[in-house]
């Protein structure tokens, strides 16, 4: 076997992530390494921290980008808040709520699950019922967005429910993050984690996390260590604070951080609340296009994901065989149905730098074209 080169081609990406990459952002990847603890790059980690205390709309210093994908964000929240023997509250409405059942337990607690119908968002009805139910319950557990659906929960009203009830709550923003409000001071949420590959229009492989006070005085009083020595954030705390001084926990992927700063900057410049409006824009145009070629959307408008558009295949149609020519003669990537939608149903996402007419109007041309 010859190996060479590794070239890949120009797609344009319209799936579930990761999303399209500004040019800046590949510029700033490119960016001549220096060392991790070198005062150039402290610096620069004080500014990512503070940009994405923007991003988040939240003061909380304890927000950091852990050096893993979306999952590791995810795990960093829960084996540093979830001991053994305790309650929490799991929402599932699709593939990633399962997934934090996984979590809690491996963490060794137990898992008390509210499920709903997928493509539906977490009814809080249910939940206050399984508060009332479990009142041992310590944390509540949710999907702020569901990808694999395309389903938005209401953050704000599940997050006042926990608090009634003395919980944290653990929030899943993977793919929220920079794409719909998310106002995590506003709303009280403890724990949020994201990823870099969705909204932010990065390149994957970093997860922003957000710790409010009350979750960083939970993980300080905890009985025992935690399972994860990586992700144990009493750890990499010292590497993510300080004036201006690290001390050493781990080699942190330093391009990939200019990246993220990168792509943080591009949003401040932009306006958050400009950012959430062109997802919303570019969604009403791509959902005429669809709903003119007689393709479905799964979620009800009222908690439908703009940059996360789930759509039901058309009757007839082959659906692996319709992304393949996509990805194949135009260079057009949409992403599959998950576990229950499997065969069923086409994701298109509209993710911060994809989020563009010129990418509706080629989804909406190729996917006439192939159809016809």
């Amino acid at each position: 076997m010859t190996i060479s080169r590794f070239i890949p081609p120009r797609r344009t990406l319209m799936g579930p992530g990761p999303s399209d990459v500004s040019p800046r952002v590949l510029q700033a990847l490119a960016q001549p390494t220096i060392g991790h603890l070198d005062p150039l790059f402290v610096g620069m980690m004080d500014e990512v921290k503070s940009l994405l205390q923007y991003a988040f709309q939240t003061e909380n210093a304890f927000t950091i980008a852990v050096s893993a994908p979306g999952s590791a964000g995810m795990e960093t929240c829960f084996v540093n808040l979830v001991e053994p023997g305790e309650t929490v509250i799991v929402c599932r409405n699709g593939v990633f709520g399962d997934r934090m059942r996984e979590n809690v337990e491996r963490c060794g607690a137990k898992a008390v699950m509210v499920d709903d119908d997928w493509g539906k968002p977490v009814d809080p009805a249910k939940v206050e019922q399984a508060l009332l139910d479990n009142p041992e319950a310590s944390i509540v557990a949710f999907v702020h967005a569901e990808t694999s659906t395309g389903a938005l929960s209401d953050a704000k009203t599940l997050s006042e429910l926990a608090r009634k009830h003395g919980c944290l709550t653990i929030v899943d923003a993977v793919t929220s993050l920079g794409g719909v409000p998310l106002l995590v001071d506003e709303w009280q949420l403890d724990a949020v984690y994201s990823g870099s590959q969705k909204c932010l229009s990065c390149v994957p492989g970093l997860s922003p996390v957000t710790f409010s006070p009350r979750s960083v005085e939970k993980m300080q009083k905890r009985s025992g260590k935690v399972q994860s020595w990586f992700l144990d954030q009493s750890l990499v705390l010292g590497y993510w604070s300080g004036e201006g001084k690290r001390s050493y926990h781990h080699t942190a992927p330093v391009n990939s951080l200019y990246a993220l700063h990168e792509s943080l900057l591009m949003l401040k410049e932009e306006g958050i609340e400009n950012a959430w409006q062109r997802h919303r824009d570019m969604h009403e145009l791509l959902k005429a296009e669809l709903e003119s070629l007689g393709i479905q959307f799964l979620v009800e408008a009222e908690h439908r994901l703009p940059q996360l558009n789930a759509v039901a295949v058309p009757e007839g149609i082959d659906e692996a065989a319709v992304r393949s020519t996509l990805l194949n003669d135009y260079n057009l990537e949409i992403g599959a149905g998950l576990g229950a939608l499997a065969g069923k149903a086409w994701r298109i996402g509209l993710m911060g730098y994809a989020a563009k007419r010129e990418n509706v109007a080629l989804c909406a041309k190729a996917l006439k074209d192939v159809l016809s």
